[in-house]
Parts: C-alpha cells; structure tokens; sequence
C-alpha cells in the first residue's frame, strides 16, 4: 500500500507502555469488568493494580534471591519465596492467608518458648538480685542457692509480666507498671491497638483522648481525672482553649497541652449522643478527627476511653464496634500515619470483656 501512496502501518502502543509498567493493564482491566460487573471501572483502577502487584512481584522477588543466596542456591525456589515472606513482618500479614504451592512448611514456634533457653538467666538475675536493703541481713550465698528453689516458677512468672509490661509501654525506657496490657492486636499496616486497664489520666501516652461537650466540659469521669492530676494549669488551658475556638461541634476535635500529664497532649472531643440524628456516622467521625489530629502533631501513640458508652448513652458493644471500625479504615484510608499504638483505656471489666471479644472479631475478619 506504501508504494501506491496509501497510509503506513504503525504498531498500537499499549495500555502497559503508556502507563509506564510491565503488568498487563489490558487485562487487569477485563478482570476486574469480570469479577466487578455491576460497577463502572475508572480509568486509572487497572494501572494502579498492575503498579502495585508490580512492585510486590519485585520485592518478593528480591527477597527470595537474597533467601537463596544465604541457602548457596543458584536458583529461587518456591521454598525461597515462602522463607522470604516469613521473614518480612509486611508481607506476612499482607499475604498470611495465601498458601504456596510447593513451598513446604514453616514450624510455628512461639517466641515465649525461645526466648527462655536464651535468656532465662539474665532475667532470672535481675529479678533475683535483692535490693541493697536485704544484702547487709542475708548471706552472700543466699540468692544463689534460690535459684533452685520453688521459687525459681514465681520468679519465672514476674519476670514474664514485666516482659509483657514493657512490650505495651510506648515510652522508651519508661515505666509500665502503671498499667496491664489485657490483649493487643496488630492492623494490616503494622499498627498496634491494646486494651489497658489503667487510669486514663497516668497512662504513658503521647496524647489522651477527652470525651466533652460543645462548651469542653471537664466535669465526666476523664474530665476530673484528668483535672486531678494536671491541676490548675490545665484547667486554664481548656478555658482558653474554649474562649479562641468557641463553641466544638458534633465529632469535633482540638487540642491542649497536658499540663503535668503524663500525656503531652490532650485532645477534646465532642462525641455525639446515643438516638440523635446519624449518631453512628457521628461517633465515626470523632474518632478519625481525633486521630488525624494526632497526625499533624506526628505523634506515635493515642489513649482512647470507651468514647460515647458513658453519659452519652451509646451501648458498650455498639460503641465499641464503631470505634475499632473507624480506627481501622482510618489507618487503611491514610497509608502514612505517624501512630504506631492505639490504646483502649478501660477500667470495668464488662468493657473490658466486649473490647478484648470485638478485637478478636476485627482480627478474624
């Protein structure tokens, strides 16, 4: 046709080419149509998806060459990708759930159990040691020869509270005797969320969470623990805090220091009433504007009270459901988030019970 003056033909660019990636856009487009009829796909939907299982293929990829070059393998393995997924914290609860074939099996061992054989002494020596007062009364030879004791289990015990203490306290080298990690739970993007049974108010927590009025009433349950303790001063910064806001609307959140708070900071929020209009959006919403404004302060952690099941009148479990859904899409939503544990602060044990129950829930899911 050239040579009779028709047009050239040129070679199609595809959908890949254009989109800058090496995944079939074309086809990731005709699997969604496929397993999505009902809705319209957009047009950047299956570049995304060939992006992102682009770069996963490339790093499960180059962890497995690294998994078999430690192994003196000269080729990658299904054994090699299941090790170099094991040892990714990411990609393992990303893909906890997907089985590879010809991979084997990995033992689950429970790190309680490892870490006795390595460590065991030191720690049975650091609970052991008697305080300055007992060595002039005992023997020298005492300490040692308790070590076979009976006692030997009891110390075994304190020291795995202690453990279980420290590994709930978000302070380095802070103290985490005030408070009792109940249950603790890691989200899809390697946040923490623990049930603490404290005081709010002498918990060790980058910013607390005060549940009041539109007028930051301080008189609730939080609100006078938190005046107990931060006294006089932090009084004074929610009445100035109320005069330059005004006026805090429905889910609503604003922010004080926590003067002489173990907490540096204190964050106010209007929680809705239980019956008043949309007040299941509501009490969403408050808690995602509590936690985007512990993310512009980049902090790493948040102590939440039970939000709405006092004086407002939401059911336990019901406020409980709603909370640890909003915390949960609101770290999937956001991606990048500075906090790393979220804290539930509870006292009573009928909430402590549905937090522990609703936790496990969100984790089955």
């Amino acid at each position: 046709m050239s040579s009779r003056g028709g047009k050239k033909k040129i070679s199609k660019t595809s959908r890949s080419a254009k989109a800058g990636v090496i995944f079939p856009v074309g086809r990731m487009l005709r699997y969604i149509k496929r397993g999505l009829p009902k809705y319209r796909i957009g047009v950047g939907a299956p570049v995304y998806m060939a992006a992102v299982l682009e770069y996963l293929t490339a790093e499960i990829l180059e962890l497995a060459g690294n998994a078999a070059r430690d192994n003196k393998k000269g080729r990658v393995t299904p054994r090699h990708i299941l090790l170099a997924i094991a040892n990714d914290e990411e990609l393992h609860q990303l893909l906890r759930g997907v089985t590879i074939a010809a991979g084997g099996v990995l033992p689950n061992i429970n790190p309680e159990l490892l870490s006795k054989k390595r460590g065991s002494k030191a720690k049975l020596e650091a609970v052991i040691t008697p305080p300055p007062t007992k060595k002039s009364k005992t023997a020298n030879k005492a300490p040692v020869k308790k070590l076979g004791t009976k006692k030997s289990s009891r110390v075994k015990r304190r020291a795995a509270m202690a453990k279980a203490g420290t590994d709930g306290s978000t302070t380095a080298g802070g103290p985490a005797d005030g408070f009792t990690v109940l249950s603790s739970k890691s989200l899809f993007l390697g946040q923490k969320l623990q049930v603490v049974q404290a005081d709010i108010a002498s918990i060790e927590s980058e910013a607390v969470v005060h549940p009041t009025n539109s007028t930051f009433y301080i008189g609730g349950e939080v609100g006078s623990a938190l005046e107990k303790i931060g006294g006089k001063e932090f009084a004074e910064a929610v009445l100035e805090l109320r005069k330059s806001n005004g006026p805090l609307e429905v889910a609503g959140a604003a922010m004080t220091s926590g003067y002489g708070l173990p907490a540096k900071f204190v964050i106010h929020c209007n929680s809705p009433g239980w019956g008043s209009d949309k007040c299941e959006e509501m009490l969403d919403k408050t808690v995602k504007n509590c936690l985007a404004l512990a993310d512009e302060k980049m902090l790493k952690s948040v102590a939440f009270p039970s939000i709405g099941s006092g004086r407002n009148g939401f059911p336990k479990q019901t406020a409980a459901q709603l909370i640890l859904k909003a915390i949960s899409s609101y770290f999937v939503t956001t991606m990048s988030s500075s906090i790393k544990t979220v804290y539930f602060v509870l006292f009573d044990s009928e909430s402590i019970g549905i937090y522990v129950q609703e936790m496990a829930k969100l984790d089955a899911n």
